[in-house]
């Protein structure tokens, strides 16, 4: 078998030193050969064992992700690898991804042979792998090393979801100890259930218990795995703590599926045990939330009916908008009233709000109220401006430039190795580097390599940093105009408003042309692969498979058309072609026709889903945004909320737009909360539009 020889690495670590003494120039001349040789050789490296590929990479010395080279070579023969490879490497190349993935596949190598004095001296207790952490607590181990149960193996053991299986020995240690007491074990399975309502963890936690014990958890487990058949067998069970609190569980899981099932065993199961105040808080809670959420008549007087130590901050919420949704204005005020100053803070309710006061004829305060979140640029400041007639108010800045700390920043391997990635089309490889090496970086030195992606063509790396702060204010960069002539092209050709697109796209990628979704949804606009090939048949567009949709100008293409099919069945309305992207058009045809008397704003907030109800929202600010950073001005937000039953006219050149401001005192939080009977004490929350 052939071997990363001593004189390989003794070349790697000449490269490495090479790699740092080299002036910038030499390094740029040439990119070009050098991207398009990498990858043959990249390649040959990950499946040659004969080490060809060391000869074929005369050139690459200076290319920033040489060192990929010898990490693909040793992960191929990791099982042979031996300890001195791979310290070479590290010593080669420092504080690097590569180094970090290399010690890390060694590690697991160590581990699975059993060479625990080797792991010993290769881990670093900066890792944050879990499997790594227990087989390091293995190593401690089987060296003779003393445990701390508190320190050492508590705060891995206490987990909401199952443990690897290297962490085996540390709980058999524990358990030999006597560390896993009945508190302890009970403990993880409340972490179970609550967080991760995991019914594997709880199961196989009940063989840690004894008797009653050990029933009472397997109770627990049944009633994360299957409510209504725990709550059938509840009767049988002991009017014991434990039970009761399985019982209780049991209740708010049927109750998220079938509100009246639950309602009906609670109450013939109250009669039989002793809940306490919380159980029954708990119980109650849920099962008024599913009348609530479901739009049931009964639904707000089950909230407002809860006790006041059962309720938490959604029942509020719902409590506002079960009496939008019956159009009862004074019940929704009162609602608003109920919150908590905390919640009364953010700019929906305090929008909501305003509404509110305006409609029960309390219009002095409603304007007051208006005017100061009119000085917010997002969905709720955008509509409280509309209100008062007023313009919006965006405040933007730019990086300041330092050509200078830009090019020392780009010399830095980390940021090297990520952008060099990104230009060659390996996104995951770059966002891995980028991660790493964002740690290093100070504040300032992260706002500066992030534009610098993005004038690389890396857009969507201040979409996702800059969400803070005074960085929010930039703009240009949060809110990038990428895939310009194509976005615009291909919205006219569809008649949607290109701002709209942009919306869609910065809602549902931020940009990330290869992102893929958990419903199989790709690329830039989150297409489904079975509604791209529909639309390339049914509006002639090239369409290759799956694959294409990762090429912006085919996601866009196909996009553009569906949102104008989706925006055609709603009268062109886009907010409820939003609702129907992320919902899906059946749903919002559903609460259209439950609720379709309902003034757009206040229809969005009676929209079921959170998920949707927040999109919409977000999508429509973006709008704005977007048509202010396309045209400079902007189409009132109030226009883009037809009625239900009316016609969107789509904004053309000839569409009054209003004019967007930056009052030089403009601050980054709200205006102090002013609450309609009571005085209290400012709260300040940021404007985020995204």
């Amino acid at each position: 078998m052939h071997r990363f020889t001593s004189l390989s690495l003794r070349f790697a670590s000449l490269l490495a030193f090479a790699l740092a003494t080299l002036p910038a120039a030499a390094a740029d001349n040439d990119l070009s050969r050098q991207r398009e040789q990498f990858p043959t050789v990249w390649e040959l490296a990950k499946r040659d064992p004969t080490n060809s590929w060391v000869k074929l990479a005369a050139g690459l010395e200076n290319y920033p992700l040489y060192p990929y080279l010898g990490l693909a070579a040793l992960q191929r023969r990791i099982p042979e690898v031996k300890r001195d490879e791979v310290d070479a490497f590290l010593k080669a190349w420092p504080n690097s991804y590569p180094a970090a993935l290399l010690r890390d596949a060694y590690l697991f190598e160590l581990a699975k042979r059993r060479d625990w004095k080797n792991f010993r001296d290769l881990y670093d207790s900066a890792i944050t792998n879990r499997e790594l952490r227990c087989d390091a607590l293995q190593a401690r181990l089987a060296l003779g090393e003393k445990l701390d149960f508190a320190n050492d193996v508590q705060p891995l053991w206490l987990s909401a979801t199952a443990l690897p299986a290297a962490c085996d020995a540390a709980s058999a240690w524990a358990q030999g100890e006597g560390k896993l007491t009945t508190a302890l074990v009970w403990q993880r399975i409340a972490l179970a259930s609550a967080k991760s309502a995991n019914a594997g963890v709880v199961a196989a936690l009940a063989p840690l218990l004894d008797g009653a014990e050990r029933t009472a958890a397997e109770h627990a487990a049944l009633a994360l795995r299957d409510p209504a058949t725990a709550l059938r067998q509840a009767p049988t069970w002991p009017d014991a703590p434990h039970s009761r609190d399985a019982i209780t569980i049991a209740t708010e899981h049927l109750a998220r599926r079938d509100g009246d099932a639950a309602e009906k065993a609670w109450t013939s199961l109250s009669a039989q045990f002793h809940f306490d105040a919380e159980q029954r808080g708990r119980a109650l809670r849920a099962i008024a939330m599913a009348h609530a959420s479901s739009y049931s008549p009964d639904g707000l007087a089950r909230l407002t009916a809860l006790p006041a130590d059962a309720g938490n901050d959604t029942t509020r919420e719902w409590r506002v908008r079960a009496a939008l949704a019956a159009t009862d204005y004074k019940a929704t005020l009162a609602a608003l009233e109920a919150m908590t100053e905390p919640q009364r803070s953010d700019a929906r309710w305090r929008y909501l709000r305003a509404r509110m006061l305006a409609h029960e004829g309390h219009k002095t305060e409603a304007e007051t109220q208006f005017r100061a979140l009119a000085t917010e640029p997002n969905f709720f400041g955008f509509l409280a401006a509309d209100q008062v007639d007023a313009a919006y108010t965006i405040c933007a800045t730019d990086l300041p430039e330092d050509a200078a700390a830009d090019a020392t920043l780009r010399r830095k391997d980390g940021i090297a190795r990520a952008l060099e990635f990104f230009a060659i089309n390996r996104l995951g490889e770059a966002r891995r580097e980028w991660e790493f090496a964002m740690p290093a970086l100070t504040a300032d030195e992260r706002r500066r390599a992030i534009a610098i992606a993005a004038k690389a063509g890396w857009v969507d790396r201040p979409v996702y940093a800059f969400n803070q702060g005074e960085d929010m204010r930039l703009y240009a960069l949060r809110f990038p105009l990428a895939h310009r002539d194509d976005v615009v092209r291909d919205s006219r050709e569809s008649g949607i408003d290109p701002a709209w697109a942009y919306a869609i796209i910065r809602a549902e990628s931020a940009f990330t042309t290869d992102a893929r979704s958990g419903a199989n949804a790709y690329g830039l606009m989150q297409l489904l692969p079975g509604t791209a090939k529909q639309l390339s048949k049914s509006d002639n567009i090239a369409y290759g498979g799956t694959g294409d949709l990762y090429d912006p100008e085919t996601n866009i293409a196909l996009g553009t058309r569906y949102l104008g099919k989706v925006a055609a069945r709603f009268d062109g309305s886009i907010w409820l072609g939003s609702a129907a992207y992320n919902a899906g058009p059946e749903a919002v045809d559903r609460w259209v026709n439950q609720r379709d008397s309902l003034d757009p704003d206040l229809f969005i907030e009676t929209i079921p889903y959170k998920e949707t109800r927040e999109y919409v929202s977000r999508v429509l600010a973006f709008a704005v945004i977007y048509d202010w950073r396309l045209h400079g001005k902007v189409q009132p937000i109030s226009a883009r909320l037809p009625r239900i039953g009316q016609a969107y006219e789509m904004p053309d050149d000839k569409t009054v737009r209003k004019p967007v401001v930056c009052p030089a005192t403009q601050p980054l939080v709200p205006a102090p909360l002013v609450p309609h009977t009571t005085k209290a004490a400012a709260i300040e929350t940021k404007a985020n539009p995204s």
